[in-house]
């Protein structure tokens, strides 16, 4: 994802229609390097949007810089920093008259306001905020661009190019690039198609405010092969792609932003103000209806929601850590001891040889002669004649139960591995399917969950705990989605669940899915005594397909059958079943148009 240009052009023209007229109300420094800005509403703008007030983030985080409209609060600090101080100082109370985006698709924002000074005069002061990745930054300037203050100062000894330190001139940073709002098909040709490089990369290397994913959808629209050698397009590939460029910069001309958020899954996978066609948008499709993306009134929520949604992800992959290196640990060892023993296995097929030899020295040994090292007889099971090793120091009869020795001691070890291969392949797959499910955890209470599992395995030795050292809570439920003719699917978030799922909410005579050996989530279609149509088949295997280790698979093989085929062997792993007579299919795992009732 990037914070490109159109996205800022999109802010830009929201905030022009919303804040433009608006006076500065109170001002936060709620962060290091953010500011919250309270504006009330001119008497215009809250007519027209129903609202009398709106926060102004503004965060130059070098790891998420952001700059949006919200209605939520945070707290900030007791004492103000300076930079804050400085700003109420000079624009608290001061009304914003303009809000423009410098140099075309550039990624700042330029706040000019209004304010009477200590003596009652009516002054101009700029508040920039630039959306630059580790560079970003928030800069107080006068009328005159120069910088009173910055949220972060800009020494020469850290960029010799451009100082950002009160006193200095302010101005746009690095414009080698071109801006997309005024080049012609000439310039387009000059600028993207005389380089050696792939298409999307000439294209967003070339100009302001593209990113990646802009420069590829362009590709997508021309019909060109996005890895295609920019140098090496044909005349009609290069009109194309720079018709579908030009569509692109004049809906960006024109404000026909449309805000979406496009998803994998149940995940957030990008967002865009421009219909990205490349990851299935259509005009008339409705998201009500399972569609992979959901537009949004404006780019200001759908920022808030996205990286909400985006950081319940992120926080649950970090509080999961612990448990995947525990699992990764042991999943390690286990397939280290499969392959050892997986080669005594190969060491132990020699039992039989070594019994055969015994049986015939037993029978011909007779015939050895005193110091002899080998013996060969015709052995009588094939027909072939046999030459058998002997002990020169030993009697036939002695080198027989020294061969007969070894056949017990290898049959013993073969029955001891048999045992223990099976118990260690057991754990690998149990191991890999709690991988599969810390994959697929959405909430903590899933952890939880898992944690519960770990610990009832031996791979955790203390009992999880919640607050106040108490047992922890379970409150983690299956997934809950409605087939496209109204059948309730479940799908187990891990082996507990599974459990659960398959042998107390399913009856006989529901349908059950799974990944064919592939760890994965057992999935349970709930018939309600109804006949289910095929549709309602295909879209619970393809749950069991995306729920599973193979969902970046084209296609997966899927088993069902009634749940009542399945069955739990005594003293089994969570989560493991058998069954002896199915049903199968290859499906894509794709369940766009599936509607998650809840998680």
């Amino acid at each position: 994802m990037a914070f490109d240009g159109i996205t800022i052009a999109n802010l830009t023209k929201d905030f022009k229609n919303i804040v433009t007229g608006g006076r500065i109300y109170k001002i936060a420094q709620t962060e290091s390097d953010e500011l919250f800005i309270t504006v009330k509403l001119s008497y215009e703008a809250a007519e027209q949007f129903g609202i009398k007030q709106t926060r102004l983030v503004l965060s130059a985080d070098a790891s998420l810089p952001l700059v949006y409209l919200t209605d939520e609060s945070k707290a900030s600090p007791m004492t103000a920093p300076n930079f804050c101080m400085l700003l109420r100082k000079h624009i608290q109370n001061g009304r914003i008259i303009s809000v423009t985006q410098p140099g075309g698709l550039e990624r700042i924002i330029r706040f000019e306001i209004e304010h009477l000074d200590e003596m009652g005069d009516l002054r101009h002061k700029v508040l920039l905020i630039e959306i630059m990745g580790k560079y970003s930054n928030i800069i107080f300037t006068d009328e005159n661009d120069i910088i009173i203050d910055s949220i972060k100062h800009i020494p020469a000894s850290v960029s010799s190019v451009r100082e950002v330190l009160p006193g200095r001139t302010y101005f746009v940073p690095g414009q080698e690039k071109t801006n997309p709002l005024t080049t012609t098909a000439d310039e387009f040709s000059s600028v993207v198609l005389s380089k050696g490089m792939p298409l999307f990369k000439a294209i967003y290397s070339s100009y302001t405010g593209l990113s990646p994913i802009v420069a590829q959808e362009i590709c997508f629209r021309a019909g060109i092969d996005a890895d295609k050698s920019a140098i090496a397009l044909e005349t009609k590939e290069a009109i194309a792609v720079y018709k579908a460029f030009d569509e692109i910069m004049e809906c960006v001309k024109g404000g026909d932003f449309v805000p979406a958020i496009y998803y994998d899954g149940d995940s957030p996978k990008e967002y865009s103000s421009i219909p990205l066609t490349i990851y299935g948008y259509r005009d008339e499709a409705d998201e009500d209806e399972g569609s992979s993306f959901v537009r949004s009134e404006s780019i200001s929520s759908l920022i808030e929601q996205y990286y909400s949604e985006k950081n319940v992800v992120t926080r649950i992959r970090q509080k999961s850590v612990d448990l995947r290196k525990i699992v990764q640990t042991a999943l390690e060892r286990n397939v280290r001891k499969y392959d050892l023993q997986t080669k005594q296995m190969e060491d132990s097929e020699k039992k039989d040889k070594y019994r055969t030899y015994g049986e015939l020295l037993n029978t011909y040994g007779y015939s050895a002669k005193e110091g002899d090292k080998s013996i060969t007889v015709n052995d009588y099971n094939t027909g072939k004649d046999i030459t058998i090793p002997l002990d020169p120091t030993l009697t036939p009869n002695q080198n027989a139960k020294k061969y007969f020795d070894k056949y017990t001691k290898l049959k013993r070890t073969q029955e001891a591995l048999e045992e223990q291969m099976k118990e260690v392949a057991e754990a690998i797959e149990q191991l890999e399917s709690i991988s599969n499910s810390l994959d697929i955890a959405k909430q903590e209470a899933d952890l939880a969950q898992i944690r519960q599992e770990l610990f009832e395995s031996g791979y955790i030795k203390s009992r999880p705990t919640g607050k106040n050292g108490r047992k922890e809570k379970i409150t983690s439920k299956p997934f809950h989605y409605v087939s496209s003719d109204g059948f309730d699917i479940y799908v187990g978030k891990n082996n507990i669940q599974n459990d659960e799922l398959t042998f107390k909410m399913a009856n006989g005579g529901d349908w059950w899915f799974h990944a064919k050996k592939i760890p994965g989530s057992h999935v349970v279609l709930l018939t309600g005594g109804k006949e289910v149509p095929d549709r309602a088949f295909e879209e619970a295997a393809a749950l069991a397909g995306f729920y599973s280790k193979g969902k970046n698979q084209e296609k997966v093989e899927i088993d069902y059958l009634k749940r009542k085929d399945v069955k739990k062997p005594g003293g089994a792993k969570p989560g493991f079943v058998v069954y002896y007579t199915n049903y199968s299919m290859a499906i894509s795992p794709d369940i766009s148009n599936l509607k998650l009732i809840s998680d």
